[in-house]
């Protein structure tokens, strides 16, 4: 096993391709590994940080005409884009798909989708044997059980494929709070999808904001 270790191996904006497959409700509605609206909103966050940081991001969905359109949490960050519609169930057969990851010019590919054991599972373990450094965010994507989640996520694990949260990801992208390009927009999207941090800084900016109560008696 090559153990994936050092600086390199981090993640980078300039070099990653955002792949997000199949957020659909027909996906939604036998979603049992997660509670479904945890998906939907770290789906979103995920989304939004791809934008603050400029990655490409393809938006794929699986014969839509039955399985329902692309999350509008989703859609609405990319509001004029194309969302790829396939009839594979491997999206990495796709030809459409796979040829608009290539032409980033990118080689770090991530994945996030529904559901883990076999939309996510198939094009990252497909993609991992032709050489690409494939993530997969966990809490992005979700699977029609626990085990089945879990399972898949091993089975991508022992085919060296690298696994991450969405904040985790976001966090590794930013890699350091003095790069103010990223960091306020970064900021307001930890605000509206990571909870208790977000609430915390909302509590933060009201704290720096409210006056200081004079002791008793003091400046009577």
């Amino acid at each position: 096993m090559t153990f994936r270790n050092g600086l390199d191996s981090l993640l980078r904006p300039e070099d990653s391709v955002l792949v997000l497959i199949d957020h659909q409700p027909y996906q939604l509605a036998n979603l049992n590994s997660h509670d479904p609206h945890m998906v939907v909103n770290a789906s979103a966050g995920l989304a939004k940080a791809a934008k603050v940081f400029n990655v490409p991001t393809i938006l794929t969905s699986v014969v839509a005409e039955r399985g329902g359109l692309i999350f509008p949490q989703i859609t609405s960050v990319f509001p004029d884009q194309e969302v790829i519609d396939r009839t594979f169930i491997n999206t990495w057969e796709d030809p459409k798909v796979v040829d608009a990851v290539k032409a980033t010019g990118r080689r770090q590919l991530i994945i996030a989708g529904l559901w883990t054991e076999v939309c996510v599972a198939m094009p990252a373990i497909q993609a991992a044997g032709e050489g690409w450094d494939v993530t997969v965010i966990t809490d992005a994507s979700g699977g029609t059980s626990v085990e089945a989640h879990e399972v898949a996520i091993q089975r991508m694990i022992a085919a060296g494929v690298n696994m991450m949260t969405w904040m985790a990801l976001a966090a590794e992208w930013q890699r350091d709070w003095a790069r103010m390009e990223s960091a306020v927009a970064l900021t307001n999207v930890v605000q509206e999808h990571f909870a208790g941090s977000g609430i915390a800084y909302f509590w933060e900016q009201q704290l720096l904001n409210t006056p200081v109560p004079k002791a008793a008696g003091v400046g009577a």
